[in-house]
């Protein structure tokens, strides 16, 4: 088995456990208006169409480099140990989490595990695997489906705090928006 049929195996597993696991979430008492959902579900739709070269950009997908095989499972160990961050700040979440932006009855601020290290490590990981996948890849598509993915991934954490702020108070979510970053940790 090549490392590119694992990588793909590892997005189909984390794709399927993250749907599994929408079960085990309460239900929303308030969301934004519709079209916010739109626009930061499109980018990361499109993005994986790209980063995985379902569809091809003009007369084919123009390859960068070979990834040779021990940079390639290398790679693929990176992008689950991103999932495995987005997992853990999903089970650490609990019934708080959502697939979509809203608030859920009795939400607060998490500010614990890995929402102490960024506010976002849900979208980090994903990033972090997106990012992975399009180096083992080495197409420019692919770095084309992960920049859009990570801006899919970008708008949705905009709009996520401006509801939070909005939702749970300017102070509170103020404060932890200064004491943590955002996406990147550490910066």
């Amino acid at each position: 088995m090549t490392a590119e049929v694992v990588m793909r195996a590892v997005w189909i597993v984390w794709w399927v456990l993250w749907l599994a696991a929408a079960a085990w979430s309460d239900r929303a008492v308030k969301a934004p208006a519709f079209h916010y959902h739109l626009l930061y579900r499109f980018f990361p739709a499109v993005g994986v169409v790209l980063l995985f070269g379902v569809v091809r950009l003009g007369s084919g997908e123009h390859v960068l480099w070979r990834t040779p095989e021990v940079v390639a499972w290398a790679l693929v160990t990176a992008a689950a140990a991103g999932f495995l961050f987005a997992c853990w700040a999903r089970i650490h979440l609990g019934r708080l989490w959502s697939g979509s932006v809203s608030r859920k009855a009795d939400h607060h601020i998490v500010d614990t595990g890995p929402y102490r290290i960024v506010r976002h490590p849900i979208y980090t990981g994903i990033i972090v695997a997106s990012a992975a996948t399009a180096a083992q890849r080495g197409t420019g598509q692919a770095w084309l489906g992960m920049a859009v993915m990570t801006l899919g991934w970008y708008i949705k954490a905009r709009i996520e705090e401006h509801f939070l702020r909005d939702e749970l108070g300017a102070d509170a979510y103020g404060a932890y928006s200064r004491r943590v970053p955002m996406l990147v940790p550490f910066i």
